[in-house]
């Protein structure tokens, strides 16, 4: 076997670095450094199979070919050429190329990915003949080309599909919680598997099933079909199946995990993921609602990821945060909760003070991770009988400069707590009329304008057309109605009506408040013109899924002919 190391990197999401660093040290790794998205590392052939196959925090493994430097498309072409490209392909052999560039010379990632690819082709051309076709499906090589400003790497994708696809998921939900954050954040917690593991709102099961596999150090391949590193020329198939079928490493896990939603449908997704998994013996999944959450029996940790009112949408999200502060402090005394949010508004509304505040990316949207120290009593008594609700390392976190931006991209502060209490999420105003319509009106002031609003001597403002606004920057016709931003109307009981005076009810009736569309029988369609019942359930065009079945080589029956196979397709 081949010992000879060489540089490998592993990619992962903002934030979660450091966790990966950690499980690259104890996996055995050298020299070891963190990047941005990324961290380096050396290691054999070994290391990179085991790096894909045990890492829970990377997305992806790349193992470098070469670095350049490169000020146009024409120096990309010319390095790309200088490889010996036999080494890894044949004509016989599809290729695709992926770039990631950040560059005020290279604008277009598809643009550099094109000049590698002619490079490769010409390349075979001149020597063969013939040449290497491309396939962005299924190739057989996946090549990685990074450009930071001048500075190119291009790599083999010794992953192929992204690492945060298991295998073990049948079902999803709408916005389903990426599997690499799930075990980052569980990672961040520091939990040792040595208490009970709770998510009061578990939705398809991820943080579950991920707490599961930390918890019996279980490794994430296990479900996945392949890796592009199979492909290779060099791969050895022995030393492979020895790590896929090494047991060593796994653990028992002494407590249980259990998750909780009030959606029966949620319910019913978790567990058929969790029986994917193989995991049922260490999962319990039940149809319930947090507020009726009790004080648990057993020593636990609660770790969950509310709706934040961007991808799901839900009733009175400020109440559900308020519930869920309301519950902690009454019902999880002596434990310590993690909640994952977006919202400023929604943090504060839990009404408990964080120990600690870790910036975090769920997809696009930057959000915080905080820890709250439940405890009986005061916090003077508490401390006073040796409890800690900020370790020495997350007061140097907390204390470190520029850790959080200055404007975080939060909302601005609402308001109308009683409209949005009433309200649907679709309907949630989380910006204040009230302070975009004082700075307009400053603005206004300093240029000396006169097409602003005014005030009268009572206080009351008016446009120039001679409308009246009340404090909260809502517009009155010459009857006194209400108008909000949109013009629509508002009658006495604070109802919303249309200049025709036709009111819409809070059931949504000719239009819900998310635009959607009713035909004839009073059925909804969404945005991509699918039907959905009355019961809110959508119908697609037919597709039942099909399991494609275990794993080649036999490796599917690890775990037996039973109801809980690992290797079912994934979503």
């Amino acid at each position: 076997m081949n010992n000879t190391e060489f540089e490998i990197i592993a990619k992962t999401f903002m934030g979660l670095e450091p966790t990966l660093a950690e499980e690259l040290t104890e996996l055995g790794a050298n020299n070891v450094q963190i990047g941005r998205r990324m961290v380096s590392f050396t290691g054999d052939k070994e290391m990179l199979y085991r790096a894909n196959f045990q890492l829970h925090t990377a997305i992806k493994v790349l193992k470098p070919i070469c670095h350049f430097k490169a000020l146009s498309a024409d120096d990309v072409y010319t390095e790309v050429m200088k490889i010996d490209w036999s080494q890894y392909l044949d004509n016989n052999k599809t290729f695709a190329v992926d770039s990631v560039v950040f560059s005020e010379e290279f604008r277009h990632s598809k643009f550099v990915s094109y000049k590698v690819k002619d490079a490769i082709v010409d390349q075979f051309r001149e020597r063969t003949g013939s040449r290497p076709n491309i396939s962005v499906a299924n190739p057989d090589i996946r090549l990685n080309m990074h450009i930071a400003e001048d500075q190119c790497t291009l790599s083999l994708d010794s992953s192929g599909e992204s690492l945060h696809r298991r295998g073990y998921r049948q079902e999803s939900l709408e916005a389903p919680l990426n599997e690499v954050l799930a075990a980052g954040m569980i990672k961040l917690t520091g939990w040792k598997a040595d208490t009970d593991f709770i998510d009061p709102m578990c939705g398809s099961g991820t943080l579950l099933i991920e707490a599961a596999l930390i918890a019996m150090n279980m490794s994430p391949g296990v479900f996945r079909k392949e890796y592009a590193f199979e492909k290779w020329n060099d791969f050895d198939q022995e030393l492979f199946d020895t790590i896929y079928n090494d047991e060593s490493r796994e653990r028992e896990f002494k407590h249980h995990i259990y998750g909780y939603d009030i959606d029966m449908k949620a319910v019913n997704t978790a567990r058929n993921n969790v029986k994917a998994a193989g995991l049922s013996n260490v999962i319990t999944i039940e149809q319930a609602d947090f507020k009726d959450f009790t004080q648990p029996q057993e020593k636990a940790i609660m770790v969950t990821n509310p709706p934040y009112g961007e991808r799901i949408s839900t009733p009175d999200l400020l109440g559900t945060y308020r519930m869920i502060g309301e519950r902690l402090k009454h019902a999880f005394q002596g434990n310590e909760a993690w909640v994952l949010s977006y919202r400023e508004e929604c943090f504060e509304a839990i009404g408990l003070k964080p120990s600690i505040k870790i910036p975090l990316f769920n997809g696009s949207l930057e959000c915080e991770f905080r820890k709250y120290q439940m405890f009986e009593g005061r916090m003077r008594e508490f401390r006073s009988e040796g409890g800690v609700v900020k370790t020495d390392e997350e007061k140097r976190a907390m204390a470190e400069k520029h850790r959080f931006k200055k404007n975080r991209d939060f909302k601005k502060r609402l308001d109308e707590e009683e409209e949005n209490e009433a309200g649907d999420i679709r309907s949630f105003k989380f910006l204040s009329f009230e302070k975009n319509y004082k700075g307009e009106l400053r603005k206004s002031s300093e240029r000396g304008g006169n097409n602003g609003p005014h005030s009268d001597r009572d206080g009351n403002r008016f446009d120039r057309d001679g409308n009246r606004f009340d404090r909260d920057g809502k517009r009155f016709d010459r009857d006194g109605k209400r108008f909000d931003r949109d013009g629509k109307r508002f009658d006495r009981d604070g109802k919303r009506s249309d200049r025709d005076g036709k009111r819409f009810d809070r059931d949504g009736k000719r239009f819900d408040r998310d635009g959607k569309r009713f035909d004839r029988d009073g059925k909804r369609f969404d945005r991509d013109g699918k039907r959905f019942d009355r019961d809110g359930k959508r119908f697609d065009r037919g597709g039942k899924r099909f399991d494609r079945g275990a794993r080649k080589s036999g490796k599917g029956n690890r775990f037996g002919d039973n109801t809980d196979r690992r290797f079912d397709d994934e979503d």
